[in-house]
């Protein structure tokens, strides 16, 4: 199958180094202390996050980093596989990668919800781009925004945020998470052997891509708090 025609473009339109949309809104969710949702294309995910608490054990802080729990899960409509289970193995790795992605840059005891509501490819980025707003809508103290976007290798192409067609083609697919101010990677994971020197490739352009959703995370930010400013005026 031709992931990329002889123009350039991929099966949605996109060109190689083109992201999908994004769209984000914080404060979705009236109980909890900080929600967002977090949408790549038809992607979409929410977030929501209680705390901060003290920290109850100061054992089990490691390396000045706080202890995160996390909980990830897929709703039964989000896919066309309705058989998935909540508590499933993949659930339980993702939950994990968040966890120790979002232990880099908070500074204190927190809890994080994650569902994906509809998934097209680039869960795994879009819920840690959705708990960062979220964090952020709550207040909680981070070193950095932590952000996370993937990159492919199709068609002797690399590929920017890949879609579900693009990345169940069986190419090379690298995540990356970044503390974009701090310079510093959190995440890194490939389900494929590259060449080091298309690896290069790939993970500077998954890097970008980092940096361009950085933006986006901090204008939705500044958006909301001009929103807030307006309604206390008011």
């Amino acid at each position: 199958m031709e992931y990329v025609n002889p123009e350039g473009l991929r099966l949605d339109g996109r060109r190689f180094n083109e992201m999908r949309q994004i769209v984000a809104e914080v404060g979705v969710v009236s109980r909890a202390d900080g929600s967002a949702v977090f949408e790549m294309g038809n992607t979409k995910v929410i977030a929501a996050v209680y705390g901060p608490r003290e920290i109850q054990n100061k054992s089990q802080q490691k390396n000045g980093h706080a202890l995160v729990m996390c909980e990830y899960s897929m709703a039964h409509f989000s896919t066309g596989d309705r058989r998935r289970q909540k508590n499933d193995r993949r659930s339980t790795e993702l939950s994990l990668v968040i966890r120790q992605t979002m232990e880099a840059c908070i500074l204190t005891e927190i809890d994080i919800f994650l569902q994906v509501l509809q998934a097209d490819g680039g869960t795994r980025s879009a819920c840690i781009n959705a708990a960062t707003l979220a964090l952020a809508d709550a207040g909680i103290p981070m070193r950095d925004l932590a952000v996370s976007c993937s990159a492919g290798y199709l068609n002797s192409t690399p590929l920017l945020d890949l879609n579900y067609v693009e990345d169940s083609a069986g190419g090379a697919d690298v995540t990356v998470g970044i503390l974009p101010k701090l310079d510093k990677v959190t995440l890194l994971q490939m389900d494929a052997k590259l060449p080091m020197e298309t690896f290069e490739t790939v993970f500077a352009l998954a890097s970008e891509g980092c940096k361009a959703i950085a933006e986006r995370v901090r204008e939705v930010l500044q958006e909301n708090t001009k929103q807030l400013e307006y309604r206390r005026a008011a």
